[in-house]
Formats: structure tokens, sequence, C-alpha cells
């Protein structure tokens, strides 16, 4: 019973039979499971064939753990050839055995123009239940593990997008998801067919598409993202991080502020577009006082000059070198927030950015006076270096509800922009010292206890360019961002399971 069954995507290509052949000879492996969308004459023998749009069904995943005769299945995702080392099923099988895990999964090796270059993955942890977590082409599930799972969660034959992504929140609940920092097998270049996961690979920079980047707030996606949320939101119920829609009211403080609002804009050498985001703060037309905090990361690109000289034109501009240089982003807005000049509201202007027109401001504190928010948060159109509307256009995050956004808040990567907050409460709780995650912690934060107020028009102009500090990452840049967002949602469950238990 602890042989291996395979289970992967139908594909007419020269090298699918070839690794359909290299798999059985394999000792360990017993039987391979073929899923196809229909249509298809089956031609390869010692196979099973099953019908299913996509890896994505519910019902698939039903029939292929019910009819298992194997102790495990192997999954192989990605529409690529794998070329496995010599010894990696006995690997996944032995290190699958020895932690008792329900999923096993690996690091892997890409094959690309005559290199073979290492391609880790993240460990798996608690927060780690947003849908696209990377798991590589490959991995071992425990057929126990799996079928004890939906005889204790229940099937999930309902699901058309979803049916692998419920199936390893279920197995996670009860079972370790364990990774192997070993690279198993190689993925042939020239032979994938599917999205990359990330924008590089071995070092090497990549660029990835806005439309994939965003495609979890794409309308075109709206019924896969609602049945993701779904998912997580029941993953959530079992393990006792689900929040009620019950808030707090976050009253106005009865502080001192100087003005009503102050726009934050951390930067550090930006010397091509700051002066733009400043003149764009500055021209915001309001019924209420305002001014812009500008705190200087110590620029060494002729940043600093450009700040002091416009400061020097325009009162309202309040230009701060902080004495400490060890400050990352949230850390320049922990010496904004903290000084005398900060107001009654915090809103964010990045550096590169502009808002989309004069009476941004004003919208958003406006939400704020006519509702107990902590926070607000508008929608944001995309445009490239010379402001021109790039695809996929507006992000609204019209998938937040104000019964389940905090919830569904834990799946999805982004929250939106740009993002405004009460000052008192950012006083009292800071925001972390990091430069990536920051903004996601305190909407976490705040939204575990506060309603977030939503603008769905468009607001803010974001700037897609080389510039940005998450333009073209390496594969081991990407990871380690992924990785601290998951543990920031590790945190945020264990904060919220220990607030439910009260």
């Amino acid at each position: 019973m602890n042989g291996i069954t395979v289970v992967l995507a139908c594909q007419g290509k020269p090298w699918f039979d070839k690794m359909r052949q290299a798999l059985l000879r394999s000792p360990l492996v017993a039987d391979i499971f073929v899923v196809h969308p229909g249509g298809f004459k089956a031609t390869q023998s010692q196979c099973e064939f099953f019908e299913a749009s996509s890896f994505g069904e519910g019902q698939l995943w039903n029939r292929l753990i019910g009819q298992a005769r194997t102790g495990y299945l192997l999954l192989i995702q990605e529409h690529a050839e794998i070329g496995w080392g010599p010894t990696a099923l006995e690997r996944l099988i032995d290190a699958a055995q020895t932690t008792n895990a329900g999923m096993i999964y690996s690091d892997y090796h890409e094959l690309q123009a005559g290199r073979r270059l290492e391609h880790p993955v993240n460990d798996y942890q608690p927060g780690s239940i947003r849908d696209d977590f990377h798991f590589g082409p490959v991995q071992l599930v425990s057929v126990a593990a799996a079928r004890s799972a939906l005889k204790k969660y229940g099937a999930a034959a309902h699901l058309s997008h979803s049916g692998l992504y419920d199936l390893r929140l279920k197995i996670a609940t009860d079972h370790p998801i364990f990774h192997l920092q070993e690279c198993l097998y190689t993925k042939i270049d020239g032979t994938d067919e599917s999205p990359p996961a990330h924008n590089g690979t071995g070092g090497k920079k990549r660029p990835v598409s806005e439309e994939k980047h965003f495609a979890y707030v794409d309308p075109r996606n709206q019924a896969m993202q609602k049945e993701m949320e779904t998912v997580a939101t029941s993953h959530l119920k079992r393990i006792g991080a689900w929040l009620e829609p019950n808030y707090k009211k976050a009253l106005p403080s009865g502080s001192f502020f100087p003005v009503e609002a102050s726009v934050i804009i951390p930067v550090r050498n930006r010397r091509r577009t700051v002066a733009d985001a400043v003149h764009s703060a500055l021209s915001q037309e309001t019924d209420f006082a305002f001014n812009v905090i500008c705190v200087d990361n110590h620029s060494t690109d002729g940043t600093t000059d450009v700040l002091s000289e416009l400061a020097q034109k325009f009162p309202a501009l309040k230009h701060i070198i902080p004495q400490r240089t060890d400050l990352g982003i949230g850390g320049c807005w922990n010496e904004a927030i903290f000084t005398d000049c900060c107001g009654r509201f915090a809103v964010q202007l990045d550096s590169d950015d502009l808002y989309s027109g004069r009476h941004s401001l004003q919208k958003i504190v406006d939400l704020f006076r006519s509702s107990a928010c902590a926070l607000v948060i508008g929608a944001y159109t995309l445009v490239n270096e010379n402001l021109e509307e790039i695809p996929p256009g507006l992000i609204d995050h019209r998938e937040w509800t104000d019964d389940n956004g905090r919830n569904n808040a834990l799946r999805i990567n982004g929250l939106g922009a740009p993002r405004a907050f009460q000052t008192a409460l950012l006083r009292r709780i800071g925001f972390l010292n990091v430069s990536y995650g920051e903004d996601y912690a305190m909407v976490l934060r705040l939204s575990r206890e506060y309603r977030l107020g939503r603008i769905y028009e468009n607001l803010y102009l974001c700037r897609r360019w080389e510039g940005n500090t998450d333009a073209a990452l390496t594969v081991e840049q990407a990871n380690r961002n992924d990785a601290f967002k998951d543990k920031i949602r590790t945190l945020e469950i264990m904060a919220r399971q220990a607030l439910n238990r009260m």
C-alpha cells in the first residue's frame, strides 16, 4: 500500500509518453491516472483516464482519492516535462513516512538554455493559506491523510475551480505539509505551457505580466475567486480563526492634531518621481487643513535636494530626515505619524505614484467623517512610467465585503490603495520596521477589531515601472517576500484564534 499513483494532465506532446514510460519503470509506481478535458482517445497503456476540465474540480479529487490503490498520489500539476533525480521518489516516500505528513514537496531544478538552475520554494506555514502558494510542479499526497480529511470535513464535489485548494487546506488542518530543501527533479525548459509562478528563477530576473499579478481582482476571475474565498472561509472556521462581522467603533480621537489630514510619503532615492508625488499631494482641494509629510530615508541620488527646494516654496510640505539609518518603509511611517505635525488622518502616497485628481483626499476624509472606520482604502489605476493606463487598469477590490472581507484578506496578497488611517490608532500599534508587507500587516491588525471603509472609484495612479521595489524580482527575493507575508498571516491567525477563545 506504500506505492505511488501518478496523477498528471494529458499532453499531446512528444515528451509526454517519454515521461510516462520513465515513471512506469520505477518499481514504486503502480498506476498512472491521466486527467483529460474530454473528447480524448486513449492510446497509452497502463493508464487510467479521468475526464475533468481542470485539476480544480472537486469531484475529480473525490474520484482520484477513492480509486487509488496505493499509499500516495504523486501530483504533477504543471504542463511540463519532469526529469527525475536518481532516488527522488524514494526520498519523497521516506520523508512522508518519517514525518507522517499529509503532503510532501521539494525544491527543484530548471533546465534553461542548457543551464541547470536551482529553484527553491518556501516552507509551508500555518499562514500559508493563500490559493497561489507555490509548491513547485510536483507534490506527494498521502492517500490516508486525504481520505481522512474528506471523511472528517466533507467531500468537495460542488467545486469547479478550487478542489485541490480545498483538499490541501483540509489535509493541513490535521497533518503536516512538509518541504524538503533538496532539488529532487528537473523541470525541462521549452516544455512548459503553464504561466510562470514567480518573477525569476535561479537568480535570473524575469518579468511577470500585470494581468497575472492582479488576477485575483480581475472581474473575469470573479466566479473562481468567490469559490476560493468560500474554501478559505471554511478553513478559517475549522481552525477557529474566522471572525464574525462584529466591529468596535473607531470613534474620533479627542487628542489635538494640528491639521485634519497628512499625506505620508516615505522616500529613498526617487529623484525622478518624488516631485510629481509632492505636487499631486499639495494640489488637493479640501475643506480642511492638511499637510504633506515626506520622510526622506537618507537618499543619495539628489532626492534630498529636490525636497529641500520644494519645502522652501511650500510651507505645507514637511521634509523629515530621520536620525536613525536603519529604517524601512514602515519605520519611516512611524517617524511621520509620531511627529507633532501629523494630522488626524494619515493618508498614503508612494513616492512614485500620484493621486488621480484634486479631490482624492477630500473623498477619503469624507468617508472617515461619515462612518466609524479605523481605516479607508480606495481604488487605483495601473499606469506606466508615462502615466498611460496599462492592463488590467482599475483595481477596485470589489471582492471585499463588510461581512467577510477581513477573513478573505488572509487569502489574498493585497488590499488596495490609497490606504488611510486614523493616526491615533496607528500610534497605538505602530508599523513593522520593514520595506515589504508593512501596510498589509497594519490593515490585518486594524481589521481584526475595526471596520474598514471602501471607496470603489479611482483615487490613485499606481505607476508600474522598472523602479518599483517589486519589479523583476529573483525567485529568492520573491520567496522571501512571500514567506514574510505568510508569517504575517500566521501571527494574525494565532491572534484571531486567541480572540475567539476569549
